[in-house]
């Protein structure tokens, strides 16, 4: 089965930076994009960015444009998100998740989650 860890997550000051990971276990993951998703109290699930199973495509939304950079190493079997220029606004949980191939559109669902890891923006 498809397993994720996130990692990375912690307190930072606004202007911060930091630097989130997923780690996949059980299944490459050569076949799938990646999607990072984040939940804070009071507001909808968003999803943040997300890079196509080839590497060549990525989305984000416009909230964190220009801030956030999501990439891939297929030999660690690993999915980053670098945060910069961080704001209270980013504080949420985050999540990884996959689909197959792509990340335009509705379908498919994002089947896999991982278990979340801890933003907090604050001074």
């Amino acid at each position: 089965q498809l397993q994720f860890v996130e990692s990375g997550g912690g307190l930072v000051q606004p202007g911060g930076s930091l630097r989130l990971s997923c780690a996949a276990s059980g299944v490459t993951l050569d076949d799938y994009a990646i999607g990072w998703f984040r939940q804070a109290p009071g507001k909808e699930r968003e999803r943040v960015s997300c890079i196509s199973a080839s590497g060549l495509s990525t989305n984000y939304a416009d909230s964190v444009k220009g801030r956030f950079t999501i990439s891939r190493d297929n030999a660690k079997n690993t999915v980053y998100l670098q945060m910069n220029s961080l704001k209270p606004e980013d504080t949420a949980v985050y999540y990884c998740a996959a689909r197959l191939y792509f990340c335009l559109g509705t379908v498919p669902p994002y089947t896999y989650w991982g278990q979340g890891t801890q933003v907090t923006v604050s001074s």
